[in-house]
Formats: C-alpha cells, structure tokens, sequence
C-alpha cells in the first residue's frame, strides 16, 4: 500500500485557501426607486464608484413582489458584495431582514448599507456602535409603512387620474364615487379629494362616503357625520 503524502493534501487545501481569497468578487448594488427618495442620484453614483458592476434598480409598480430583489438574492455567490441604499429600501420587514442577513453569512457575502453606515466586514463606517444598529433595527418598521405609503400614494394618483379625455367632470357617477371612497381610504385629505373630483361642497364629500359606509376616522371628521343643525363637525 502506497504511503500518503499529507504534503499534497496540504498543498490542495492552501491551492483551495488561495482561490477564495482571490477569486474575482463581484460588487453589485441595489436601489427601491420610491417616489420620495431623494437621494436615488447620489446613492447610484456612490455604488458605481465603490466598484459596483450593476446597480439593480426596482421600479415602484414592483414594491409587492421585488422580483429583482429575489433575483439579486439568489445570485448572488460566495465572496461577493451587495450594497443597498438604506435597509428599509430593500427588505420589507424584520423577518426579510433576517433572511438577507442570514443568507449573507451563508455565502459569506460583504452587506453594506450606506445610510445605515452598517459594513459587515467593518471596513466602512468603524465608528458606527451597536446602540446605532439596534435603533435602525426598532426603526425599521416605521421607515418601511412610510415607503409603502408613499409608492401606494403615486399608484393610485396614476389609476385615478385620467386623462384629459375622460376628466373627474366626465367620469360616469359610479366611478366619480368610487374615486373618492378610494381616495379617502388611501389618506387623502377632504379638500384634495373635492379637487380632483371636481367638487366644491364638502358636504357631498361626506354624503357619498357615508353612502359606501365608509369608517370616517380621521381628526374632527372622526364618527358619523351628523345632519345640519345637530352639532355637524367637518
């Protein structure tokens, strides 16, 4: 029986050691475009300069499923960097958060958030502390339903507001109602709502959201609205 030569052995694993060490690692980054994010310019140009050889850029009609976002993950390979603008502009929660992280440690992937200040490898951002991850952490939640609330804010102006073929003064009665109970239930104030349907009264406002048995619950319009002369509220 031939002798083992433990030096080869050796030999394979540190040729082993090497490739991983030095392999070509690639960097890619990636954006939620949100209506409301400012610093969509700046945070691509930071990536592309950090060494990104793609910035994924998700359009706002995606915000449900983020199928790029599930691409990104899945492709992503041992060694590799993914760089995100703000935590909160990829996932879209803690248990996707945690899923990311978790799957990152498993490839061994480099996380980088820039607006966090968060570098898994602690190259970037040493300064950063524990207490400042936490926070970003409890934060999270809060930033995510502004995000949603913003993309959902633009989908509905760009399903409600037709064009100048068919205006709020020419949509069919049933479709002017079902704008403003709509509109209503996605936040907008009273006076935006009149506007766009091209009201004047705010009472008709009311009228018609009573009418759908719509929950009045904001501010003073709070409740059921009242006949005039019974102590009515706007």
């Amino acid at each position: 029986m031939p002798e083992y030569d433990f030096r080869q052995t050796k030999k394979h694993y540190l040729c082993i050691s090497y490739y991983f060490q030095h392999k070509t690692m690639a960097k890619v980054g990636y954006i939620f475009k949100a209506n409301h994010y400012d610093s969509y310019e700046a945070d691509k140009e930071w990536m592309l300069k950090f060494g990104c050889v793609q910035v994924i850029e998700e359009e706002t009609d995606h915000e449900l499923m983020r199928p790029q976002w599930k691409q990104l993950m899945n492709a992503l390979d041992r060694g590799d960097e993914l760089v995100v603008s703000k935590f909160s502009n990829a996932v879209r929660g803690v248990r996707e958060l945690a899923v990311c992280i978790e799957m990152c440690r498993i490839k061994v992937v480099r996380l980088i958030s820039i607006h966090d200040r968060i570098d898994s490898r602690n190259e970037l951002f040493k300064e950063t502390t524990a207490a400042e991850v936490l926070e970003m952490i409890g934060a999270l939640p809060e930033e995510i339903a502004a995000l949603r609330k913003s993309s959902s804010h633009i989908m509905l102006l760009q399903k409600n507001i037709k064009s100048p073929s068919k205006t709020a003064k020419t949509l069919s009665r049933t479709e002017r109602e079902k704008t403003i109970v709509d509109m209503y239930n996605s936040g907008y104030s009273i006076d935006d709502i009149a506007n766009v349907n091209g009201y004047s009264s705010k009472s008709s406002i009311f009228r018609i959201l009573n009418k759908y048995h719509v929950d009045l619950n904001r501010g003073r319009t709070k409740g059921p609205r009242r006949k005039k002369g019974i102590e009515e509220t706007e």
